[in-house]
Protein backbone atom coordinates (compact mmCIF):
# COMPACT_ATOMS: atom_id res chain seq x y z
CA UNK A 1 0.00 0.00 0.00
CA UNK A 2 1.11 3.57 -0.87
CA UNK A 3 2.87 5.71 1.62
CA UNK A 4 1.09 9.12 2.86
CA UNK A 5 3.27 10.21 5.31
CA UNK A 6 5.53 13.36 4.37
CA UNK A 7 7.55 12.70 8.08
CA UNK A 8 11.35 13.63 7.55
CA UNK A 9 14.38 13.67 9.82
CA UNK A 10 17.04 13.33 7.33
CA UNK A 11 20.76 13.24 8.39
CA UNK A 12 23.02 14.61 10.17
CA UNK A 13 26.02 16.98 8.81
CA UNK A 14 27.81 18.98 10.86
CA UNK A 15 29.86 22.10 10.45
CA UNK A 16 31.07 24.18 13.36
CA UNK A 17 31.70 27.71 12.40
CA UNK A 18 33.69 29.67 15.04
CA UNK A 19 36.05 32.37 15.45
CA UNK A 20 34.02 34.81 13.77
CA UNK A 21 33.64 37.72 16.02
CA UNK A 22 32.41 40.53 13.77
CA UNK A 23 28.67 39.51 15.37
CA UNK A 24 27.06 38.20 18.25
CA UNK A 25 24.79 35.30 17.81
CA UNK A 26 23.41 35.37 20.94
CA UNK A 27 21.74 38.56 20.21
CA UNK A 28 18.17 38.14 19.09
CA UNK A 29 15.56 39.95 17.91
CA UNK A 30 11.71 39.71 17.97
CA UNK A 31 9.60 36.46 16.29
CA UNK A 32 8.31 38.49 13.07
CA UNK A 33 12.21 39.83 11.85
CA UNK A 34 13.77 36.70 13.35
CA UNK A 35 14.51 35.35 9.63
CA UNK A 36 15.46 38.73 7.61
CA UNK A 37 17.88 39.28 10.30
CA UNK A 38 20.34 36.79 10.16
CA UNK A 39 20.49 37.27 6.95
CA UNK A 40 20.90 40.78 6.78
CA UNK A 41 23.92 40.68 9.39
CA UNK A 42 25.11 37.66 7.53
CA UNK A 43 25.93 40.31 4.45
CA UNK A 44 27.25 42.54 6.75
CA UNK A 45 29.59 40.17 8.21
CA UNK A 46 30.78 39.18 4.70
CA UNK A 47 31.29 42.85 3.79
CA UNK A 48 33.63 43.45 6.97
CA UNK A 49 35.50 40.24 6.36
CA UNK A 50 35.96 41.44 2.96
CA UNK A 51 37.45 45.09 3.95
CA UNK A 52 39.84 43.29 6.73
CA UNK A 53 40.99 41.36 4.26
CA UNK A 54 41.67 44.10 1.77
CA UNK A 55 43.48 45.56 4.51
CA UNK A 56 45.77 43.18 4.93
CA UNK A 57 44.48 42.21 8.27
CA UNK A 58 44.17 38.89 7.19
CA UNK A 59 44.24 36.49 4.73
CA UNK A 60 41.37 34.53 3.35
CA UNK A 61 43.20 33.14 0.63
CA UNK A 62 42.98 28.92 0.05
CA UNK A 63 46.47 28.04 -0.30
CA UNK A 64 47.43 24.43 0.83
CA UNK A 65 50.84 25.55 2.26
CA UNK A 66 49.43 27.87 4.61
CA UNK A 67 46.83 25.14 6.18
CA UNK A 68 49.14 23.07 6.57
CA UNK A 69 51.15 25.79 8.53
CA UNK A 70 48.26 26.95 10.65
CA UNK A 71 47.30 23.21 11.41
CA UNK A 72 50.86 22.32 13.34
CA UNK A 73 51.63 25.79 14.20
CA UNK A 74 54.10 25.48 17.11
CA UNK A 75 54.39 21.90 16.98
CA UNK A 76 56.14 19.15 15.37
CA UNK A 77 52.73 17.69 13.72
CA UNK A 78 53.31 18.53 10.59
CA UNK A 79 55.29 15.56 9.91
CA UNK A 80 52.30 14.03 9.94
CA UNK A 81 51.22 15.44 6.94
CA UNK A 82 51.33 12.73 4.02
CA UNK A 83 49.80 11.64 0.67
CA UNK A 84 46.85 10.36 2.27
CA UNK A 85 45.83 14.11 3.15
CA UNK A 86 48.09 16.23 0.85
CA UNK A 87 46.40 14.75 -2.28
CA UNK A 88 42.98 15.38 -1.41
CA UNK A 89 43.30 18.56 0.22
CA UNK A 90 45.08 20.33 -2.73
CA UNK A 91 41.75 18.75 -4.91
CA UNK A 92 39.75 20.11 -2.37
CA UNK A 93 41.31 23.81 -2.11
CA UNK A 94 42.02 23.95 -5.76
CA UNK A 95 37.79 22.86 -6.37
CA UNK A 96 37.41 25.79 -3.12
CA UNK A 97 39.44 28.31 -5.54
CA UNK A 98 38.01 27.54 -8.88
CA UNK A 99 34.05 26.30 -8.54
CA UNK A 100 32.88 27.25 -5.26
CA UNK A 101 32.19 31.37 -6.09
CA UNK A 102 32.64 31.95 -2.28
CA UNK A 103 32.11 34.81 -0.39
CA UNK A 104 34.29 36.22 2.06
CA UNK A 105 32.11 34.74 4.98
CA UNK A 106 32.45 31.24 2.93
CA UNK A 107 36.26 31.80 2.50
CA UNK A 108 36.60 32.30 6.06
CA UNK A 109 34.34 29.19 7.16
CA UNK A 110 36.20 27.04 4.62
CA UNK A 111 39.62 27.72 5.88
CA UNK A 112 38.59 27.66 9.51
CA UNK A 113 37.17 24.08 8.83
CA UNK A 114 40.32 22.96 6.51
CA UNK A 115 42.71 24.32 9.51
CA UNK A 116 40.28 22.83 12.12
CA UNK A 117 40.09 18.73 10.55
CA UNK A 118 43.66 18.84 9.74
CA UNK A 119 44.80 19.26 13.46
CA UNK A 120 42.69 16.56 14.21
CA UNK A 121 44.09 14.72 11.88
CA UNK A 122 47.69 15.41 12.83
CA UNK A 123 46.47 15.10 16.43
CA UNK A 124 44.81 11.06 15.81
CA UNK A 125 47.98 10.32 14.39
CA UNK A 126 50.30 11.46 16.86
CA UNK A 127 48.32 10.18 19.90
CA UNK A 128 48.22 6.58 17.86
CA UNK A 129 51.95 7.16 17.58
CA UNK A 130 52.26 7.41 21.09
CA UNK A 131 50.35 4.28 21.78
CA UNK A 132 50.74 1.50 19.83
CA UNK A 133 48.20 -0.44 21.48
CA UNK A 134 45.32 1.85 19.89
CA UNK A 135 46.04 0.03 16.94
CA UNK A 136 45.16 -2.94 18.19
CA UNK A 137 41.78 -2.27 19.12
CA UNK A 138 39.53 -4.59 18.16
CA UNK A 139 35.96 -3.42 15.79
CA UNK A 140 33.79 -5.64 15.82
CA UNK A 141 30.85 -6.78 13.63
CA UNK A 142 29.96 -2.79 13.23
CA UNK A 143 26.31 -1.91 12.29
CA UNK A 144 26.33 0.67 9.35
CA UNK A 145 22.70 2.33 8.74
CA UNK A 146 22.77 3.59 4.74
CA UNK A 147 20.36 4.65 1.93
CA UNK A 148 19.43 7.78 0.34
CA UNK A 149 19.37 10.42 2.35
CA UNK A 150 16.34 12.20 3.49
CA UNK A 151 15.25 8.39 3.96
CA UNK A 152 15.03 7.65 7.76
CA UNK A 153 18.90 7.17 8.47
CA UNK A 154 19.52 9.89 11.10
CA UNK A 155 15.82 8.91 12.93
CA UNK A 156 17.00 5.11 13.38
CA UNK A 157 20.35 5.97 13.92
CA UNK A 158 19.55 8.16 16.49
CA UNK A 159 16.96 5.40 17.91
CA UNK A 160 19.47 2.63 18.44
CA UNK A 161 21.93 5.19 19.87
CA UNK A 162 19.27 4.99 22.65
CA UNK A 163 20.31 1.34 23.70
CA UNK A 164 23.17 1.85 26.17
CA UNK A 165 24.81 -1.34 24.19
CA UNK A 166 25.22 0.65 21.03
CA UNK A 167 28.20 2.97 20.91
CA UNK A 168 28.36 5.64 18.29
CA UNK A 169 29.81 8.62 17.65
CA UNK A 170 28.65 11.75 19.28
CA UNK A 171 28.60 15.21 17.65
CA UNK A 172 31.00 16.86 20.56
CA UNK A 173 33.66 13.50 20.34
CA UNK A 174 34.11 14.17 16.26
CA UNK A 175 34.20 17.75 16.49
CA UNK A 176 37.35 17.93 19.39
CA UNK A 177 38.39 14.25 19.35
CA UNK A 178 41.65 14.85 20.89
CA UNK A 179 42.65 13.58 23.78
CA UNK A 180 40.61 10.16 23.37
CA UNK A 181 37.37 10.50 25.24
CA UNK A 182 37.58 8.50 28.27
CA UNK A 183 34.59 6.84 30.14
CA UNK A 184 34.54 8.22 33.24
CA UNK A 185 34.20 11.68 31.81
CA UNK A 186 32.43 10.92 28.87
CA UNK A 187 29.29 12.29 30.16
CA UNK A 188 30.26 15.56 31.44
CA UNK A 189 33.27 16.38 29.15
CA UNK A 190 34.12 19.89 28.84
CA UNK A 191 34.46 19.69 25.00
CA UNK A 192 30.36 18.96 25.04
CA UNK A 193 30.00 22.91 26.07
CA UNK A 194 32.23 23.89 23.23
CA UNK A 195 30.73 21.99 20.88
CA UNK A 196 26.92 23.54 22.18
CA UNK A 197 28.50 26.92 21.46
CA UNK A 198 30.17 26.33 17.91
CA UNK A 199 26.68 24.86 17.19
CA UNK A 200 24.99 28.08 18.03
CA UNK A 201 27.14 29.72 15.32
CA UNK A 202 25.20 27.09 12.87
CA UNK A 203 22.04 28.33 14.24
CA UNK A 204 22.75 31.87 13.39
CA UNK A 205 24.90 31.57 10.03
CA UNK A 206 22.14 28.91 8.42
CA UNK A 207 18.59 28.82 11.07
CA UNK A 208 16.78 26.69 8.23
CA UNK A 209 19.57 24.44 8.87
CA UNK A 210 17.23 23.15 12.46
CA UNK A 211 14.10 22.65 10.33
CA UNK A 212 15.63 20.03 8.23
CA UNK A 213 18.03 18.54 10.24
CA UNK A 214 18.65 16.94 14.01
CA UNK A 215 21.44 18.09 15.39
CA UNK A 216 23.08 18.75 19.23
CA UNK A 217 26.26 17.99 21.18
CA UNK A 218 25.81 14.65 22.28
CA UNK A 219 23.64 13.30 19.36
CA UNK A 220 24.70 10.76 16.72
CA UNK A 221 27.08 11.63 14.06
CA UNK A 222 27.35 10.33 10.93
CA UNK A 223 30.77 9.09 9.56
CA UNK A 224 31.20 11.45 6.89
CA UNK A 225 32.35 13.26 9.28
CA UNK A 226 35.33 11.08 10.56
CA UNK A 227 36.65 10.75 6.72
CA UNK A 228 36.47 14.49 6.60
CA UNK A 229 39.39 14.23 8.37
CA UNK A 230 41.58 13.08 5.08
CA UNK A 231 39.43 15.42 3.09
CA UNK A 232 38.14 12.48 1.31
CA UNK A 233 34.32 13.07 2.51
CA UNK A 234 30.85 14.16 1.19
CA UNK A 235 30.44 16.60 3.98
CA UNK A 236 32.41 19.13 1.61
CA UNK A 237 30.41 18.60 -1.30
CA UNK A 238 27.32 18.95 0.65
CA UNK A 239 28.25 22.69 2.14
CA UNK A 240 29.78 23.69 -0.68
CA UNK A 241 29.80 23.73 -4.55
CA UNK A 242 32.80 21.93 -5.27
CA UNK A 243 32.37 20.35 -8.94
CA UNK A 244 35.35 19.17 -9.84
CA UNK A 245 36.41 18.18 -6.44
CA UNK A 246 32.82 15.79 -6.81
CA UNK A 247 33.81 14.39 -10.08
CA UNK A 248 37.31 13.36 -8.12
CA UNK A 249 35.85 11.88 -5.32
CA UNK A 250 33.62 9.73 -7.03
CA UNK A 251 35.77 8.05 -8.65
CA UNK A 252 38.05 7.55 -5.73
CA UNK A 253 38.75 3.95 -4.70
CA UNK A 254 37.15 4.01 -0.93
CA UNK A 255 39.61 1.93 1.01
CA UNK A 256 41.87 4.77 1.89
CA UNK A 257 38.50 6.18 3.54
CA UNK A 258 37.43 3.16 5.09
CA UNK A 259 41.03 1.97 6.74
CA UNK A 260 41.05 5.75 8.38
CA UNK A 261 37.54 5.28 9.27
CA UNK A 262 38.76 2.19 11.54
CA UNK A 263 41.64 4.09 12.83
CA UNK A 264 39.12 6.59 14.23
CA UNK A 265 37.34 4.09 15.48
CA UNK A 266 39.81 2.33 17.45
CA UNK A 267 40.78 6.18 18.59
CA UNK A 268 37.39 7.24 20.38
CA UNK A 269 37.02 3.42 21.93
CA UNK A 270 40.63 3.18 22.98
CA UNK A 271 39.48 4.86 26.41
CA UNK A 272 35.83 4.54 26.31
CA UNK A 273 34.41 1.20 24.76
CA UNK A 274 31.19 -0.20 23.85
CA UNK A 275 29.78 -3.30 23.10
CA UNK A 276 29.09 -2.43 19.68
CA UNK A 277 29.43 0.44 16.61
CA UNK A 278 26.50 1.60 15.54
CA UNK A 279 27.28 3.92 12.61
CA UNK A 280 25.42 5.80 9.71
CA UNK A 281 25.97 7.56 6.27
CA UNK A 282 24.28 8.13 3.30
CA UNK A 283 27.29 7.61 1.43
CA UNK A 284 28.16 4.50 2.50
CA UNK A 285 26.15 3.62 -0.86
CA UNK A 286 29.42 4.69 -2.68
CA UNK A 287 31.83 2.27 -0.14
CA UNK A 288 30.01 -0.64 0.32
CA UNK A 289 33.27 -2.89 -0.81
CA UNK A 290 35.42 -1.03 1.00
CA UNK A 291 33.01 -1.28 3.62
CA UNK A 292 33.72 -5.41 3.83
CA UNK A 293 37.00 -5.44 2.93
CA UNK A 294 37.90 -3.50 6.08
CA UNK A 295 35.22 -4.59 8.34
CA UNK A 296 34.20 -8.24 6.65
CA UNK A 297 32.09 -9.20 9.47
CA UNK A 298 29.99 -5.42 9.12
CA UNK A 299 26.24 -5.82 9.46
CA UNK A 300 24.26 -3.13 7.28
CA UNK A 301 20.96 -2.00 7.22
CA UNK A 302 19.41 -0.11 3.96
CA UNK A 303 16.40 2.22 4.57
CA UNK A 304 14.45 2.66 1.55
CA UNK A 305 12.04 5.83 0.30
CA UNK A 306 10.95 7.02 -2.76
CA UNK A 307 12.96 9.03 -4.81
CA UNK A 308 10.74 11.82 -5.74
CA UNK A 309 10.59 12.59 -2.47
CA UNK A 310 13.99 11.80 -1.48
CA UNK A 311 15.77 14.07 -3.93
CA UNK A 312 14.00 17.13 -4.01
CA UNK A 313 14.29 17.26 -0.03
CA UNK A 314 18.12 16.81 -0.37
CA UNK A 315 18.31 19.56 -2.74
CA UNK A 316 16.44 22.04 -0.41
CA UNK A 317 19.11 20.74 2.04
CA UNK A 318 21.87 21.52 -0.06
CA UNK A 319 20.60 25.18 -0.54
CA UNK A 320 20.33 25.74 2.47
CA UNK A 321 23.82 24.83 3.07
CA UNK A 322 25.44 26.21 0.29
CA UNK A 323 23.69 29.92 0.50
CA UNK A 324 25.25 31.75 3.14
CA UNK A 325 28.88 31.23 1.60
CA UNK A 326 28.10 31.58 -2.34
CA UNK A 327 28.64 35.06 -3.93
CA UNK A 328 26.02 34.41 -6.15
CA UNK A 329 22.61 32.80 -5.83
CA UNK A 330 21.71 29.09 -6.14
CA UNK A 331 20.84 27.94 -9.60
CA UNK A 332 18.01 25.81 -8.66
CA UNK A 333 17.95 23.60 -11.84
CA UNK A 334 21.72 22.98 -11.78
CA UNK A 335 21.15 21.98 -8.12
CA UNK A 336 18.69 19.73 -8.60
CA UNK A 337 20.61 17.56 -11.67
CA UNK A 338 23.19 17.28 -9.79
CA UNK A 339 21.74 15.88 -6.38
CA UNK A 340 19.94 13.67 -9.01
CA UNK A 341 22.86 12.10 -10.95
CA UNK A 342 24.84 11.85 -7.69
CA UNK A 343 22.51 9.70 -6.26
CA UNK A 344 21.08 7.50 -9.17
CA UNK A 345 24.63 6.63 -8.92
CA UNK A 346 24.35 5.43 -5.17
CA UNK A 347 21.15 3.76 -5.54
CA UNK A 348 22.83 1.96 -8.49
CA UNK A 349 26.17 1.14 -6.76
CA UNK A 350 23.50 -0.56 -3.78
CA UNK A 351 21.91 -2.62 -6.24
CA UNK A 352 25.39 -3.92 -7.92
CA UNK A 353 26.93 -4.72 -4.18
CA UNK A 354 23.77 -6.68 -3.46
CA UNK A 355 23.65 -8.68 -6.55
CA UNK A 356 26.93 -10.03 -6.36
CA UNK A 357 26.76 -10.98 -2.53
CA UNK A 358 26.78 -14.48 -2.05
CA UNK A 359 23.56 -16.61 0.30
CA UNK A 360 25.44 -16.19 3.06
CA UNK A 361 26.12 -12.92 3.32
CA UNK A 362 22.91 -11.88 3.20
CA UNK A 363 22.03 -12.51 6.88
CA UNK A 364 24.28 -9.50 7.31
CA UNK A 365 22.07 -7.18 5.46
CA UNK A 366 18.05 -6.06 6.12
CA UNK A 367 16.05 -3.79 4.29
CA UNK A 368 13.73 -1.21 6.08
CA UNK A 369 11.35 0.87 4.57
CA UNK A 370 11.16 4.99 5.42
CA UNK A 371 7.30 4.47 6.23
CA UNK A 372 7.02 1.70 8.49
CA UNK A 373 9.98 3.18 10.24
CA UNK A 374 8.06 6.67 10.63
CA UNK A 375 4.52 5.10 11.33
CA UNK A 376 5.76 2.03 13.50
CA UNK A 377 9.01 3.28 14.92
CA UNK A 378 9.57 0.51 18.06
CA UNK A 379 8.63 -2.50 15.72
CA UNK A 380 10.81 -1.01 13.50
CA UNK A 381 13.76 -1.54 15.93
CA UNK A 382 12.24 -4.88 17.22
CA UNK A 383 12.89 -6.41 14.18
CA UNK A 384 16.30 -5.22 13.77
CA UNK A 385 17.32 -7.20 16.94
CA UNK A 386 15.25 -10.20 15.98
CA UNK A 387 16.84 -9.81 12.49
CA UNK A 388 20.81 -9.57 14.06
CA UNK A 389 19.58 -11.87 17.31
CA UNK A 390 20.55 -9.37 19.45
CA UNK A 391 18.95 -8.95 22.96
CA UNK A 392 17.05 -5.75 23.60
CA UNK A 393 16.13 -4.19 27.46
CA UNK A 394 12.86 -2.72 28.37
CA UNK A 395 14.87 0.14 29.84
CA UNK A 396 16.21 0.62 26.07
CA UNK A 397 12.72 0.76 24.79
CA UNK A 398 11.69 3.12 26.86
CA UNK A 399 13.95 5.24 26.64
CA UNK A 400 13.45 5.39 22.68
CA UNK A 401 10.23 6.20 23.09
CA UNK A 402 11.24 9.09 25.50
CA UNK A 403 13.30 10.27 22.58
CA UNK A 404 10.74 10.29 20.04
CA UNK A 405 8.21 12.05 22.42
CA UNK A 406 11.06 14.49 22.55
CA UNK A 407 11.91 15.14 18.86
CA UNK A 408 8.92 14.92 17.19
CA UNK A 409 8.73 15.42 13.65
CA UNK A 410 8.76 19.20 12.55
CA UNK A 411 9.86 20.02 15.71
CA UNK A 412 10.92 23.32 14.27
CA UNK A 413 9.16 23.52 11.51
CA UNK A 414 8.27 21.58 8.67
CA UNK A 415 10.63 20.97 5.96
CA UNK A 416 9.13 21.83 3.06
CA UNK A 417 10.29 21.38 -0.74
CA UNK A 418 9.26 19.79 -4.27
CA UNK A 419 10.14 18.55 -7.26
CA UNK A 420 9.32 21.47 -9.77
CA UNK A 421 11.82 23.73 -7.82
CA UNK A 422 14.47 22.11 -8.49
CA UNK A 423 13.53 22.04 -12.76
CA UNK A 424 12.56 17.84 -11.71
CA UNK A 425 10.14 16.20 -13.69
CA UNK A 426 8.80 13.24 -11.50
CA UNK A 427 8.79 10.95 -14.92
CA UNK A 428 12.53 11.47 -15.93
CA UNK A 429 12.95 10.71 -11.85
CA UNK A 430 10.86 7.83 -11.93
CA UNK A 431 12.67 6.44 -15.13
CA UNK A 432 16.08 7.52 -13.57
CA UNK A 433 15.59 5.32 -10.50
CA UNK A 434 13.32 2.74 -11.38
CA UNK A 435 16.09 -0.02 -10.82
CA UNK A 436 16.25 1.12 -7.37
CA UNK A 437 12.57 1.28 -7.65
CA UNK A 438 11.95 -2.21 -8.57
CA UNK A 439 15.06 -4.06 -6.99
CA UNK A 440 14.30 -2.92 -3.65
CA UNK A 441 10.13 -2.92 -3.95
CA UNK A 442 10.25 1.15 -2.95
CA UNK A 443 6.59 2.18 -3.09
CA UNK A 444 5.18 5.99 -3.99
CA UNK A 445 4.66 8.07 -0.99
CA UNK A 446 1.81 10.79 -1.42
Amino acid sequence: MPCSRDNTLPTIQDKRIQGLNVLDPSVRCGTKSRKRRPRVLLRMADVVLRTISASGLCDLRLNVNAIVEEASAGTALDQHCDSLVLIPLGILVDSFNRDAELNSLGRTCAKYDLIRTLRNYLNIISTRGANPEIQQEKINSPLFITGLPRSGTTLLHSLLAQDPASRVPRVWETMYPCPPPETLTYQFDQRIAKAEQDLRWLDFMIPDFKRAHLIGATLPQECIVLTEHIFRSQAFESMYYVKSYRSWHEQEDKLPEYEFHKKYLQHLQWLCPGERWVLKAPSHLFGLDSIMRVYPDAKIIFTHRDPLKVIPSCASFSEILRSPFRSKGIERKELGEEISSHWAKGSNNAISFRKKMSDDMKHSFLDINYCDLTENPIETVQKIYDHFRWNITDESILRMKRFLAENPINRNGKHDYSLGEYGLDSEEETHKFRSYIEYFGVEPEF
